[in-house]
């Protein structure tokens, strides 16, 4: 039996009956060359379903037109609406996003970066701003362009995009304090930088309005999820029940919502709940859920042309961080403080 090998350039310019070069032409710049060969090389392409093989290219040329995205999780929906932003604006560019997660790892996340940057990828966009020293070191000394987003660096590597996640945890709980809550839990799953930036900014909140942050947080090191949300809020509740909670997560608020209505606890009459990030379902729950929301879509965009300029012009904006805020959207979930029912 013979072993099948992979297609070459050269079996794609012999069906094509043209050059090795010629075909190379028509796959990278297709305006290069006439219609009628364009089309024919396409049928041969077609026909032998041919893969450029791109780390033989890379021998002849730096370009790979590969845009690195390291993300932290591929299950959680929070980078849905950022990657397919991210996809929106590379790919009609010619440029096409290799996505990795790094699970919530930073140790995953350099390991991640390392692999990306051996593939020669032009620039490298991730989420969050503290990777490791080491993976510092090689992105410093990679050259590309590297977007660090969802959060605001102090020392940003390159370039920056995101939001003041504390900020964005102090205003929750501010929110919620102007209604009149003083008993205000805060409920999260693993603690990753951004949910400790929240947590940050929660206690702030509190301990400014003379109010203790301690005695009401829960968390369990696992994702953020609606079975977790729940979870979290039937062992609150078993112990008593608080004012208001702020979840750092839109699917650990829907899952405290389903427990307070197991429990009998009107929501937002008996307790407030609010959110982060406004997922779509927020707006289509019952009630709907008030939430913080995170621009994550304008961070993929302005991240892939931040990146898309510095390509084209090899130079650096001015401006290089950029702060997209956040917005409170305060809707049927929470309302002022009432009789306890």
């Amino acid at each position: 039996m013979l072993q099948k090998r992979r297609t070459t350039l050269e079996d794609v310019a012999r069906l094509a009956n043209v050059s090795a070069i010629t075909v190379s032409r028509a796959l990278r710049r297709p305006d290069m060359v006439s219609p009628e060969l364009r089309k024919r090389i396409d049928a041969a392409v077609e026909r032998l379903a041919y893969v450029p093989n791109f780390a033989a290219s890379r021998l002849a040329s730096a370009r790979t037109h590969s845009i690195g995205v390291v993300v932290s999780s591929l299950s959680n929906g929070i980078f849905a609406d950022y990657l397919q932003a991210i996809y929106d604006s590379l790919l009609p560019l010619g440029f096409r996003p290799v996505v990795v997660s790094s699970r919530y790892s930073a140790e995953e996340e350099e390991g991640a970066i390392k692999t990306l940057l051996g593939q020669n990828v032009e620039a490298l966009i991730l989420v969050g701003v503290n990777q490791t020293r080491a993976a510092q070191r090689v992105l410093e000394r990679s050259r590309i362009p590297v977007v660090q987003t969802f959060e605001l660096a102090d020392d940003p590597i390159d370039l920056n995009v995101g939001l003041s996640q504390r900020k964005g945890g102090y205003a929750a709980t501010r929110f919620l304090l102007d209604l009149g809550h003083q008993r205000i839990a805060y409920l999260s799953g693993q603690r990753d930088d951004r949910a400790r930036a929240r947590l940050e900014g929660y206690c702030a909140a509190l301990e400014e309005a003379g109010l203790d942050c301690s005695s009401l947080v829960g968390w369990l090191p696992a994702q953020a999820t609606i079975s977790l949300g729940r979870k979290l809020t039937l062992d609150m509740l078993a112990v008593e029940a608080p004012d208001a909670i702020f979840c750092c997560d839109d699917n650990i608020a829907l899952g405290a919502l389903f427990a307070c209505q197991q429990a009998g606890l009107d929501v937002p009459g008996r307790i407030s709940l609010i959110g982060f990030n406004d997922l779509e379902f927020a707006a289509a729950s019952n009630p709907p859920l008030s939430t913080v929301l995170t621009p994550r879509a304008d961070m993929g965009r302005v991240a892939s042309e931040l990146v898309l300029q510095v390509i084209a012009t090899g130079k650096r904006p001015a401006r290089r961080q950029i702060d997209l805020g956040f917005e409170i959207v305060a809707r049927g979930s929470t309302g002022p403080r009432g009789a306890r029912l």
